[in-house]
């Protein structure tokens, strides 16, 4: 357990120092269907390892203690009152994404050299909860997003590493409504997130401004028109689209989510939703290679995004699919009774591999 906070911090630190940032990458969509039903999904990118991601079965009356920059679980105490479940990067404590019983959704995203918490003050343990271990706090204890912003104000986010970058949160409820949260100079800042996008920095309100660089997007072809006596017309289908961004920093992504999300038929069912929202994420996995210059030595993962997961609120169900099993698989809370149910964890593959099925031709 030891050994994987401090690689987690490792990976922390490498972003804070400005290294590798092109693939610490999160993209995050919003989707509402005929039905009324709200489904939120998300990737989750990191080029430098495997992050060893694992879900997690949190009961109802698990207890935890927050880790603190001293490297021990020192900081605030907090005990579940709904169950939840979780996925966890490297260590099983610190969740970035998750539902709970209640329909609550929360996603935790890089959020590098925009954001900055509280100055850490050891005195203050008994409220000091680490960045990484927001997610599991807000699952654990809130229904609303009120309950969000209720809880997050009588509480002290510190990061678990001072070389660390900070991240910023989004919480959706099953009425669809969302908020982002970031800590700017100390200060607790939410948004409203109607759009329902969300990337990395830099902040919210920026990333909204910034859509009015597009304002000439459209679906479709652009229409044909003339330059003086010359005519003009789209060699293909797809013209609206020319000036949509299409490298990874987060301001394009940003862009592109927004474009690909609003342009999406409406599906049917949260069912439906839920597969659509993977397949406008498939738009963005990153390669692995390409957030390495020439001559860097690659590392030995197949993709830069490591995992796709999808909620679907009003039904309860999370989904996920990663980089070594394309299939997408589903926990259904509803068939978990989390009064009685065990705290466990388990890898999201436990075969490292994709599966591929022969097809037998008589």
């Amino acid at each position: 357990m030891k050994m994987k906070y401090w690689t987690l911090l490792g990976f922390l630190a490498l972003g804070a120092l400005g290294l590798g940032e092109a693939v610490q990458a999160c993209t995050g969509i919003s989707l509402t269907a005929k039905d009324g039903s709200h489904v939120v999904a998300r990737t989750i990118e990191w080029g430098g390892s495997d992050l060893h991601s694992s879900y997690v079965i949190v009961p109802r009356g698990y207890t935890q203690q927050s880790y603190t920059p001293d490297g021990k679980k020192n900081g605030m105490t907090f005990t579940a009152r709904y169950g939840f479940v979780g996925m966890a990067v490297e260590n099983e404590a610190f969740v970035v994404e998750g539902l709970n019983e209640k329909g609550l959704s929360a996603g935790l995203f890089y959020f590098p050299n925009y954001g900055a918490y509280p100055p850490y003050e050891a005195a203050q343990n008994a409220h000091n909860i680490a960045d990484m271990q927001l997610v599991s706090l807000i699952l654990g204890n809130c229904q609303n997003v009120d309950e969000v912003q209720q809880l997050v104000q009588q509480v002290r986010v510190v990061s678990i590493d001072p070389r660390a970058s900070t991240v910023h949160w989004r919480f959706t409820e099953p009425s669809g409504r969302q908020v982002v949260l970031e800590i700017v100079k100390g200060e607790t800042r939410f948004y409203e997130n109607k759009l329902g996008v969300l990337t990395n920095s830099p902040g919210f309100e920026w990333q909204l401004t910034n859509l009015n660089n597009y304002v000439n997007l459209q679906s479709g072809s652009a229409a044909s028109r003339s330059f003086g006596e010359i005519s003009l017309s789209s060699f293909g289908a797809g013209s609206g689209m020319l000036g949509l961004p299409g490298d990874v920093t987060p301001p394009s992504r940003f862009v592109r989510a927004a474009f690909y999300q609003t342009t999406a038929p409406q599906a049917d069912s949260a069912h439906q939703a839920i597969l659509q929202g993977f397949q406008i994420l498939s738009n963005f996995d990153i390669p692995i290679g390409t957030e390495f210059s020439a001559g860097e030595p690659v590392t030995d993962i197949p993709s830069a995004t490591q995992w796709t997961a999808a909620a679907d609120m009003q039904n309860r169900k999370i989904y996920y699919r990663t980089m070594y099993n394309s299939a997408i698989r589903c926990i259904d809370l509803r068939t978990i009774d989390f009064a009685r149910v065990r705290y466990q964890t388990a890898p999201l593959d436990r075969v490292t591999e994709q599966p591929v099925t022969y097809l037998q031709i008589q």
